[in-house]
């Protein structure tokens, strides 16, 4: 898959909109909605997205795409097709009949726990996390340690927007890392 450089720089400056103060004082919440109802900019954005699953030869190099609740979902799902790999998700507490692995990490204004189904990946599948924000990191390692007690190995993190000044790159220097924007 391919995708034009400057039509993914136009998509991600425009349909990205900020919401003060959402979900509590103080947080600036990036509303992908606009990007989402715009067709061609979804697209691009899965393509670029998808890059970080494929070698450099453009053939996917991944089992399993990760999708964290709830707008990973929305990102990882057509990642996952475009790939050819399985779509596995990740979801808040008590969301997934059936044995799951737990993991609670810290957010940057409060605390969450997350599931995954414990026959979700085979042992040695590689897979890709897509997510849509990356903020602190707590997340993104949270999943990454759920994929690790499934007996899967991460490849690489791919995430719409990075926030930058939350420095949560730093906290993932065990995985590959590729954020379409970072503001």
């Amino acid at each position: 898959m391919s995708f034009e450089a400057s039509a993914l720089h136009g998509a991600l400056s425009t349909l990205i909109r900020d919401v003060p103060d959402f979900p509590e004082p103080g947080v600036v919440f990036k509303d992908i909605s606009p990007l989402l109802a715009d067709h061609e900019a979804f697209r691009t954005v899965v393509d670029a997205l998808t890059v970080s699953g494929q070698d450099e030869q453009g053939v996917a190099n991944v089992d399993k795409v990760v999708g964290i609740e709830a707008r990973g979902f929305i990102l990882a799902a057509p990642v996952a097709l475009a790939l050819g790999a399985g779509f596995v998700p990740i979801r808040k507490s008590g969301k997934l009949p059936g044995l799951t692995y737990r993991e609670t990490y810290s957010l940057e204004y409060g605390e969450a726990t997350l599931e995954v189904h414990q026959d979700a990946f085979r042992p040695g599948d590689r897979v890709l996390i897509v997510d849509d924000v990356l903020a602190t990191g707590g997340t993104v390692n949270a999943a990454s340690r759920l994929v690790g007690q499934c007996g899967a190995v991460v490849s690489a993190v791919a995430v719409l927007i990075e926030l930058g000044f939350l420095s949560g790159r730093e906290t993932l220097a065990d995985h590959s890392l590729d954020a379409l924007t970072t503001v």
